[in-house]
């Protein structure tokens, strides 16, 4: 097995990940973040929508298991 040498002109690895977050911390900053108003109904909006979806699911899987279970018996 033969050793490969890393070029010189290669940054690091804490190098590379300085970098990287130096980049994330740069386009977390042209983030245009929610006030707390806007947070509060998008919050109850999304909380609406997963119940309502919930409810629709088990309306249909109560649906589903009755009618198998018909079928079935």
């Amino acid at each position: 097995m033969v050793a490969v040498k890393k070029p010189d002109n290669e940054p690091k690895k804490t190098e590379r990940a300085a970098e990287y977050f130096a980049g994330v911390w740069s386009e977390l900053k042209k983030v245009n973040w929610p006030n707390r108003r806007q947070l509060m109904v998008y919050t109850g909006v999304v909380f609406f929508a997963v119940t309502l979806i919930s409810f629709l699911m088990w309306i249909v899987d109560n649906g589903l298991g009755m009618l198998l279970s018909r079928l079935l018996a």
